[in-house]
C-alpha cells in the first residue's frame, strides 16, 4: 500500500513518475524536473538522478583516461552504478523519499 504523494502535473502516479525519472539516469531526470512543477516527490527524485548520474557519468569517463588505476576502478564503479540505480528505482516506486548521503541532502535543497 502506497501513502499518498499528491498529484503531479504529468497525471502519472507521484511513485510511476519518480521511478520514471531514473530509467535514463540523468537524462530522464532533467525531463522530469522540467515537465513537474507540483510535485515535490517527483522532483527531489529526479533532481537526485541528475546528480547522482551524472557525477558517475563523469567519474566513469575521467577513469577511462587514466591508464592502470582507471582500468581496476572502472569495472567497480560500473557495477556500483548499477546497484544504485536498482536501489533508487525500487525506493522511488515503493514511495520513499530515500536520500543518499550527501547526494539526497544536495537534491533537497535543490527543490
Amino acid at each position: 500500500m502506497t501513502k499518498d504523494l499528491g498529484k503531479t502535473s504529468t497525471g502519472m502516479q507521484p511513485n510511476v513518475a519518480a521511478l520514471l525519472s531514473y530509467v535514463l539516469g540523468f537524462i530522464t531526470g532533467i525531463i522530469f524536473f522540467l515537465i513537474e512543477k507540483d510535485n515535490k516527490f517527483v522532483r527531489f527524485h529526479a533532481m537526485q538522478a541528475m546528480i547522482t548520474f551524472g557525477v558517475l557519468f563523469v567519474l566513469q569517463i575521467v577513469l577511462g583516461f587514466i591508464p592502470v588505476i582507471g582500468l581496476i576502478l572502472l569495472p567497480l564503479v560500473s557495477i556500483a552504478s548499477l546497484a544504485i540505480w536498482i536501489v533508487l528505482m525500487i525506493k522511488a516506486y515503493q514511495g520513499e523519499q530515500f536520500k543518499l548521503p550527501i547526494i539526497g541532502d544536495i537534491a533537497e535543497k535543490q527543490i
